[in-house]
């Protein structure tokens, strides 16, 4: 970043225009700021601040006001700033708002800030925003530093030099935090920590769902007795509870089998019999079907005559298919013939009707050959024929345009001279509005200004509406979460009392008592009807309390963000009311009015003049066309002319006994044509003859190879391809239906064979497998229910061992995680109290403290480093960001505090330095080619002041400029590349700037 120019105007002590120079000092490298105390020296500085982020250091905290005590009500105000980033030159303005006395009564009006950004593209200066909001984005990006940074690495401004270095660990983490954007790890630290709390809840819940489960496991065992032999063991532990439920899985997997086995000895049973009447069943069939077949085949037999014709007709056509395409070739080739003939014949008449004698095709190609350089020389002589209409209409038109342009050119210094006075009018009329016009921008921020205050308080009035409804929603949820949270523990109570009748309940005679294991219930508890409590019940209320619960807090989050929307509306509207805002909103528009009447009036004045300048501009250049014109179009006539004479020469030689080259043309190209006809087709006649003879011979072959004794055989065996499909359609079927049908008889006759003696009955054979089918499916029934009961059982076993295993994880997860969270928020086991936003701090520091002491060491002669501690501080303060000097002379580290002046100054020094290099390392390795100091060289002693100046000479390397605020005599002589700052006897300041080589 390298800054060229600033031109500051009505800006604290400067009324006029002040224009100051960098570039002036770059051979010099460092320049002086000097002057009285008061007279403005910072001032620069602050105007170099302004114009960049719009603020000013010393103005942070208190009156922002930047504009000059000495303007008058008119005076403009303004900062211009022109720097290079990179490769890109830039040009920032902006005027702040102030304001001024109203044009019409008592009070004053706010005048708007406004904001301006260019940037230098090929010599000129092109709009790149305006106003002061996109003007701040788009210097955002640019700049690539923050105010902070700016004020830290390149402005260093009264009251900044040695807060960095004299700060406490949380004055000293805030600056730090604003320098490297670091506050987003306090981010983190929210994040970890509302993992700790998601991850006690997950612990909490995952325990509640195994409880639920295991309630669940249990409850299946007892229904079905799936310990009785194996005893209930220690359930004391959730671990124990899920190794009994895994035995009673194992039981139920055995009885599963069992009633497996019995089903699959009825399966056998039900098959026999299938089996058994599937034999008789087969045997009836058998003998139906025979009588069917036999009656069939004799159709069969009736139809043996009709079937060999077809084959016969199918056979003839099959051979002669083959010869279609050659039969039909060779009456094409003949047709060809006689078409080539009839064209000879034709191509002969229209040749003698040119008046020529008859020729063959040897000469009429000779004929052709010799026509096509006399049509090419024919060709050119039309286009120069052709040409001479063109010349001759282009002369009538030169001649008009050269009568048009003198016309023209009188009429355009008419034109010029009425121009000239349009200007001296439009001249005259803008400087009377543009005192007026002036005041644009501060009538419209005005009119802006109120007009959306106006808008927040309006939406303020709404949003107060909202809030309160929301409020009033939170209190009905509120109670209707603690109803249904009532509701709960009623029913859990209830439960309580009366699970002993619900456990005498499912007792039954001589079945054990799972209490006490006896098979006598003398006297079992009762419960009285309406007062059961069922799982059901609880989990109902249980579902609606969290609902309850999740309303609630919706409804409290909604009641806050209405809460907060009203009041950033509010803020927005200053405080004030909706009527008030009204009545200014009016006053603002009055005066806005009345100011782009009179801006409308100055864009038309200076349109106007704009128009008229370019009016007299665009006739003079349009005169001197004119004239320009008038001379070529005489030179166009004269070249008209000779290229006109030339032109009739060609076409007197080219056009012989024809009226026209034209003429003579179309009869060379008519013959030539008529001659190559000829040749044509006398050869198209001689290939069509020569297929032909080939074809013939090729069909007659293949109709001899074919079998059949002549064409007029082959073509009358043919068939069209629907009637060849359905001769062989009707054949296939015969002969299908035939095989299939004595086949048949075959196979039943042996099957019917098998079964020689045997009674077939069929009704006695299906109701032996209706009986075996009905025990099967008792059997069936009674294997799944046994499966699904083991099944179930298992999938709960299952979930259980996981929920359980679930549940370790969950609590080491939680250790971890509860761990890291308190390491990072600084709670132990975090025995140095540092939060992780402070450790990343801390790394940045040791960075510019090492930066630093390459600076510090040779200024101090090797005597003073700077160290970063990170040890714990006092009464529980926070800890990590800590800096000591350690002393060379003493071997020992004290506070900052210890300096002296003049050591705190370069220690100080070295500091801002170092922590320059670092910050725009971070902020992606600006290039830092300008740099102020504004600060207390006059505490030092002359050594001293000798070793800080060697410093600031240094920084010139690599064409670095450092400017230099200080009014101590010794460095007016040690740097005379200087900016005087003097205080005028009215009052505001001025500026004057020299340069020269230092001796």
């Amino acid at each position: 970043m390298k800054l060229h120019r600033l031109e500051l105007e009505g800006f604290g002590p400067f009324l006029s225009r002040q224009d100051i120079d960098f570039d002036s000092f770059s051979d010099d490298g460092i320049f002086l700021i000097t002057g009285r105390t008061g007279a403005g020296k910072s001032s620069i500085l602050d105007g170099v601040c302004f114009a960049l982020y719009g603020g000013v250091p010393r103005y942070e905290s208190g009156d922002k006001r930047v504009r000059s005590d000495h303007c008058s009500p008119d005076d403009p105000t303004s900062a211009t700033l022109e720097l290079t980033i990179g490769e890109a030159r830039w040009r920032v303005s902006r005027m702040p708002e102030f304001d001024r006395p109203k044009k019409r009564g008592l009070g004053t009006t706010r005048v708007g800030a406004e904001a301006q950004l260019d940037e230098l593209v090929d010599g000129e200066w092109i709009g790149r925003a305006a106003g002061p909001r996109d003007v701040g984005l788009a210097l955002d990006e640019i700049l690539g530093l923050s105010q902070q940074q700016f004020l830290q690495v390149i402005l260093l401004a009264q009251g900044r030099f040695s807060q960095f270095l004299l700060a406490k660990n949380d004055e000293r983490q805030r600056l730090l935090r604003t320098l490297f954007g670091t506050k987003s790890y306090e981010d983190y630290e929210r994040i970890l920590e509302q993992r700790r709390k998601d991850a006690e809840r997950l612990l909490q819940r995952g325990g509640e769902r195994l409880e639920d489960l295991l309630i669940d496991v249990e409850s299946l065992i007892a229904e079905h007795e799936l310990l009785s032999d194996l005893g209930a063991g220690d359930a004391s532990s959730a671990k124990a509870r899920v190794e009994i439920a895994a035995k009673a899985a194992v039981e139920a997997k055995k009885r599963a089998a069992a009633r497996a086995d019995d089903a699959k000895t009825a399966e056998r049973e039900r098959d026999a019999t299938s089996r058994h009447r599937e034999i008789h069943t087969t045997l009836r069939d058998a003998q139906e079907r025979r009588v069917r077949a036999e009656r069939i085949l004799a159709d069969l037999g009736d139809r043996s005559s009709a079937t060999e014709r077809a084959r016969t007709e199918l056979g003839d056509a099959l051979r002669a298919e083959p010869l279609r395409s050659l039969l039909t070739l060779v009456r094409d080739a003949h047709e060809r013939v006689t078409l080539a003939r009839e064209t000879a014949r034709s191509a002969a008449d229209a040749w003698s009707n040119v008046g020529e004698r008859p020729v063959d095709e040897r000469g009429a190609r000779e004929i052709v050959d010799a026509l096509t350089g006399d049509i090419a020389l024919a060709q050119e002589a039309r286009a120069v024929e052709r040409q001479i209409r063109t010349i001759l209409t282009e002369q009538d038109a030169l001649k008009n345009q050269h009568t048009a342009v003198a016309a023209a050119e009188a009429k355009a210094i008419v034109r010029r001279d009425g121009a000239n006075l349009r200007v001296a009018e439009a001249t005259k009329t803008a400087g009377e509005l543009a005192k007026v016009a002036a005041l644009e921008s501060s009538a419209r921020a005005a009119d802006g200004d109120v007009r959306d205050r106006l808008l927040a308080a309006q939406e303020a009035q709404e949003l107060l509406r909202a809030a309160e409804a929301a409020d009033a929603g939170y209190v009905a949820a509120n109670t209707l979460a603690q109803e249904a949270s009532r509701a709960v523990g009623e029913l859990l109570q209830r439960r309580l009392l009366g699970a002993a009748g619900e456990l005498a309940e499912s007792l039954s005679e001589n079945d054990p008592c799972p209490v006490c294991g006896s098979l006598v219930h003398p006297d079992p508890a009762h419960t009285v009807a309406g007062e059961a409590v069922t799982d059901d019940m609880v989990a109902t209320a249980e579902e609606r309390r969290a609902t309850t619960q999740q309303a609630e807090q919706r409804a409290g989050d909604s009641a806050k963000s209405a809460r907060e929307a009203h009041a950033r509306a509010s803020a927005r509207a200053g405080g004030v009311g909706v009527d008030d805002l009204a009545i200014s909103l009016h006053e603002a528009e009055a005066e806005l009015a009345r100011v782009e009447e009179a801006v409308a009036a100055l864009a038309r004045a200076h349109s106007e003049r704009e128009s008229a300048e370019a009016d007299v501009s665009e006739v003079s250049t349009e005169l001197i066309h004119l004239q320009e014109q008038r001379a070529n179009v005489e030179i166009d006539i004269a070249r008209a002319a000779d290229r006109l004479a030339a032109a009739s020469a060609t076409v007197e030689a080219a056009r012989g006994h024809y009226e026209t080259v034209a003429e003579r043309l179309d009869a060379l190209v008519l013959r030539r044509q008529r001659a190559k006809d000829i040749a044509e087709s006398a050869a198209f006649l001689a290939e069509q003859e020569r297929a032909a003879g080939v074809a013939v011979s090729d069909r007659d072959s293949a109709v001899a190879e074919a079998g059949f004794v002549s064409e007029d055989a082959a073509s009358a065996a043919l068939r069209p391809r629907t009637e060849r499909e359905r001769l062989a359609s009707m054949i296939a079927e015969y002969d299908s239906a035939l095989r299939r049908e004595t086949e048949r008889l075959v196979e039943l006759d042996e099957v019917l064979a098998t079964a020689t003696g045997l009674a077939i009955d069929v009704p006695a054979a299906e109701a032996a497998e209706a009986a075996a089918i009905t025990l099967w499916t008792a059997a069936v029934a009674a294997a799944a229910t046994a499966a699904e009961i083991s099944s179930r059982l298992s999938v709960l076993v299952t979930r259980a061992a996981a929920l359980h295993a679930e549940r370790a994880e969950a609590e080491a997860a939680h250790a971890v995680i509860a761990r890291l969270a308190n390491t990072v928020a600084g709670r132990a086991p975090n025995a140095l109290r540092m939060t992780l936003e402070t450790f990343v701090l801390a790394a940045q520091l040791e960075d510019i403290v090492i930066a630093a002491n390459l600076r510090l060491q040779a200024m101090s002669s090797g005597r003073y480093r700077l160290q970063h501690t990170d040890a714990l501080a006092r009464r529980n303060a926070a800890s990590g960001l800590g800096l000591e000097i350690l002393d060379a002379h003493t071997g020992q580290a004290r506070p900052p505090q210890s300096l002296s002046g003049g050591e705190t100054f370069l220690a100080s020094l070295a500091l801002a330095l170092g922590l320059a290099e670092v910050v725009t390392a971070q902020a992606g390795g600006i290039r830092l080619d300008t740099l102020f100091i504004d600060e207390g060289f006059g505490s030092l002693d002359s050594e001293t002041l000798e070793t800080a100046m060697r410093t600031l000479d240094e920084l010139r390397a690599g064409g670095r400029t450092v400017g230099v605020i200080s009014h101590v005599e010794v460095m007016k002589e040690q740097l005379p590349a200087q900016i005087i700052v003097t205080a005028s006897a009215q009052g505001p300041s001025v500026v004057r700037q020299g340069s020269h080589s230092r001796s």
